[in-house]
């Protein structure tokens, strides 16, 4: 899509559809703020605030009608630019919040999530035997009435106990367990690995869309190696799943690791799982990959903002660059929060993370 610049700016624009219809012209004016938050971590949510009308016969139109606005009913959020527009989500009003102050007309907030927040409802007790992670993932989908797109996790397990979790808390749980993630765009659930290894979809420098970049790195809770020790009933021995330095599934442009920088500036430290169960080889191997993984993952964390981009999306892996050798390359993006005003146009606030320096 084009990018916002300053030599030749672009108009920002949104449009709101709900149940499928765009808000009449008369509600879409009264809009004064839209904000869609992308995350692989929780369920991504939009926020659509109002303002009231001058006019006493409209001015709280949107609040006593009941065909708009309803709990349940399906919202999408299109942000962009004018005659360039993307959809940021398409998910279900959850709450409605009013602001009555005396010197200024109401304002009416609309929030919703995606459709991740349907697992969160009620808790269960439950058992899954002889399924391997991404079984159980598609079997949940469709219980709650979603498509799954899973990606093989490989190993079967002989019992995994959900118990008294909700369905997001405990796929979530099994997805750490191996660095998957779950998410979900509209009906489809995805059950996939952290894709960090992915190539870059684009490149923010500071003399471009970049606005604002504030990374930080730390070697404080990086290990040189991990190690998940368990106990095989059935054959009566012990179980050693081990991932060390070169077990990262993508450097990500880096010349060293988290492991390896840790290792070489204070030595060789392992982190022991004895407490997770593992029944197999197999298991134990894969989780200690995972963790593996996901602790490298965390040597750089950042936080910045750019000028408004639907393309920068939660779980792609976007390049950083003029940030000098150590800082400047891919980078994996957690959350994405889009927003937009009449009067600051669209801005993209964006978290990262990076395994490598």
């Amino acid at each position: 899509m084009p990018l916002a610049n300053p030599r030749s700016p672009l108009v920002a624009d949104f449009e709101i559809t709900v149940n499928g219809s765009p808000l009449s012209n008369t509600v879409a004016t009264q809009v004064i703020a839209v904000e869609v938050d992308d995350s692989v971590e929780l369920p991504s949510m939009f926020a659509i605030e109002l303002a009231g009308s001058e006019h006493d016969d409209q001015l709280l139109a949107w609040i006593d009608d009941r065909n708009l606005f309803a709990v349940g009913q399906v919202a999408e959020v299109r942000l962009g630019y004018v005659d360039d527009l993307a959809s940021l989500i398409k998910g279900e009003i959850t709450a409605l919040e009013l602001e009555f102050v005396a010197d200024r007309l109401p304002h009416l907030t609309v929030r919703g999530y995606d459709r991740r927040h349907r697992l969160q409802r009620g808790r269960k007790v439950r058992t899954f035997v002889q399924q391997k992670d991404s079984d159980i993932a598609a079997q949940i989908a469709g219980e709650a009435g979603l498509i799954a797109q899973t990606s093989d996790s490989r190993v079967v397990h002989d019992y995994v106990l959900q118990a008294g979790q909700s369905d997001l808390a405990f796929l979530q749980e099994r997805a750490r367990r191996i660095e998957y993630e779950v998410s979900v765009d509209d009906k489809t659930l995805f059950f996939r690995p952290v894709a960090n290894a992915a190539s870059e979809i684009m490149t923010l420098t500071l003399n471009d869309d970049l606005l604002e970049f504030y990374p930080r790195l730390s070697a404080a809770g990086q290990v040189s190696e991990v190690e998940v020790r368990g106990w095989n009933i059935k054959d009566k021995q012990e179980i050693i799943g081990q991932a060390r330095v070169g077990a990262e599934v993508s450097t990500m442009g880096g010349r060293q690791t988290g492991a390896a920088l840790a290792n070489s500036a204070f030595g060789a430290a392992v982190a022991l799982i004895s407490r997770q169960p593992v029944a197999t080889q197999a298991e134990a191997d894969q989780l200690a990959k995972a963790r593996f993984n996901r602790d490298v993952l965390e040597l750089i964390e950042g936080e910045g903002a750019c000028r408004g981009r639907t393309d920068l999306r939660a779980g792609a892996v976007i390049r950083i660059d003029g940030l000098g050798q150590r800082f400047s390359g891919p980078y994996y993006v957690v959350s994405a929060n889009h927003g937009y005003t009449p009067h600051q146009g669209y801005l993209t606030r964006f978290t990262v993370r990076r395994n490598a320096t």
